[in-house]
C-alpha cells in the first residue's frame, strides 16, 4: 500500500449510518467493514458486518437479534465525509441478516440490503408492448412499481417489444442497452438515459495522491472498424441495413485514436454483424447499429483502480486521471465503483472504467 494510502486508512472518519432516516452514532462505531457497489446496469448493493456482542442493561449478550434495530425491509442509508456535508452513498433496504460465529472474535451480524430497483428484479413477467417506444416502456414499468420516473431516451417506435420470462429489471436493461441508455435509482426516482447524456460532476485523481493504484489495457482483439444491423421494412417491404463505425464516437474520443482506427491502420478493415436481431424499420436498425458499435468501441481501455475514499465517484462518472503518461491520462468513464471501509484500512473507492480513445488528454 503506498503512503497516501496509510494515511488515509488513519485519517478517513467513519460512514455514518441511519435506519428509516434516524442516524445512529452507536451503529457507526459498531461497524466493522461495508462494501457498497454500484454499476450502470443499475442495482446498488450493499453489506454492512456490525458487531452483535456487548451489554444490554447490564447483560452481556447478543445485540441485534431481536430484530428491534436491524430487521427485513428497513431503510438503511450510509453516509460519507464531514458531518456538517455528509454525501450519502447509498439508500435502500434491507433484504438479509446473516450471522457470523469466527473461532477468536465476537460474534458479528451481516446486513444485505438493495435499492429500490429490488422491486423490478422480484417480478418475473412474459407479456408484450405494441408501439411503445424505450421511453414509454420504462416509464409504464415505473409507474406500476410506484416509482416515478424522470426519463431522458431518444429511439424509434416499436411495433412491438416482447417481455419473455424476464424480470422487469431485466427487461427495462435490455431495452435501456438498445438505445444505448443507462438507469439508476436516486432520490427514490429511476432515471433512464442515454449515455452521451448522463453528466455527473468530473472527478479529478492524481496519481500517487488520492490515486493510490491503476490498472490499464489498450485491447484491439475485441474492436471492429464496423458494424452492420439489417432487418426488413414491412410496410416498403425492402431490406433495411446500416452501418456504423468510429465516426458516431467523434465526440468521446477527446483528440484520441480509436480503436477501430487502429485496428484498420494494423490489420485492415474488421467489420461484424449482428445476426441475432431483425429490425423492423430503418430507424430501428441505426439506433442498434450505433448503441452495439458504441458498446464495443468503448472497451477498447478498461481500467481499474483503487482511489482514496470519495462519494463522489459513483457509476457514470467522469474521472479525469493524471500522471499516468501520455498514452493513458486523461478522462474516463465510470462503469463500476465500489465502496469499501474496514477498519485496517480505512475507506477506500475501488473503480472500474473504460473509454474509445488512446492517447487523449
Amino acid at each position: 500500500m503506498t503512503q497516501a494510502a496509510l494515511n488515509n486508512a488513519f485519517n478517513t472518519p467513519r460512514p455514518h449510518v441511519a435506519l428509516d432516516g434516524d442516524v445512529d452514532p452507536a451503529l457507526a462505531q459498531g461497524l466493522l467493514s461495508m462494501v457498497i457497489n454500484e454499476d450502470t446496469e443499475g442495482l446498488y448493493c450493499c453489506e454492512a458486518t456490525f458487531g452483535n456482542w456487548g451489554t444490554t442493561d447490564g447483560t452481556a449478550g447478543f445485540l441485534y437479534f431481536d430484530r428491534n434495530v436491524f430487521n427485513f425491509g428497513r431503510r438503511l442509508s450510509i453516509d460519507v465525509g464531514d458531518e456538517n456535508s455528509p454525501m450519502e452513498i447509498f439508500n435502500g433496504r434491507i433484504t438479509a441478516l446473516e450471522g457470523r460465529f469466527p473461532q477468536q472474535s465476537p460474534a458479528e451480524l451481516l446486513i444485505l440490503a438493495e435499492d429500490n430497483l429490488q422491486d423490478l428484479r422480484m417480478v418475473r413477467r412474459s407479456r408484450s408492448f405494441d408501439n411503445n417506444s424505450v421511453s414509454d416502456i420504462i416509464s409504464t414499468i415505473a409507474n406500476e412499481h410506484g416509482l416515478d420516473a424522470e426519463v431522458d431516451v431518444s429511439g424509434p417506435q416499436y411495433p412491438v417489444l416482447t417481455q419473455v420470462n424476464q424480470s422487469d429489471l431485466a427487461f427495462i436493461r435490455q431495452c435501456a442497452r438498445d438505445v444505448d441508455a443507462e438507469i439508476w435509482i436516486q432520490d427514490g426516482v429511476l432515471h433512464a438515459q442515454q449515455r452521451t447524456r448522463r453528466r455527473r460532476d468530473e472527478v479529478t485523481l492524481t496519481f500517487g495522491q488520492a490515486l493510490f493504484e491503476f490498472s490499464v489495457t489498450a485491447d484491439l482483439a475485441q474492436q471492429r472498424t464496423s458494424l452492420v444491423v439489417n432487418g426488413w421494412d414491412v410496410e416498403r417491404k425492402e431490406a433495411i441495413s446500416h452501418s456504423a463505425d468510429s465516426s458516431i464516437l467523434q465526440n468521446e474520443l477527446n483528440g484520441g485514436s480509436s480503436g477501430g482506427q487502429l485496428l484498420n491502420d494494423v490489420f485492415g478493415e474488421r467489420k461484424d454483424s449482428v445476426v441475432h436481431q431483425i429490425s423492423s424499420s430503418a430507424i430501428e436498425a441505426q439506433h442498434a447499429a450505433e448503441a452495439g458499435y458504441r458498446r464495443i468501441a468503448r472497451r477498447f481501455l478498461t481500467g481499474q483502480g483503487i482511489a482514496e475514499g470519495n462519494g463522489l465517484i459513483r457509476a457514470g462518472t467522469h474521472l479525469q486521471l493524471e500522471d499516468l503518461g501520455p498514452l493513458f491520462s486523461g478522462s474516463y468513464y465510470v462503469t463500476e465503483v465500489t465502496h469499501i471501509f474496514d477498519q485496517e484500512k480505512g475507506y477506500r473507492t475501488f473503480f472500474q472504467v473504460e473509454r474509445p480513445g488512446l492517447g487523449a488528454n
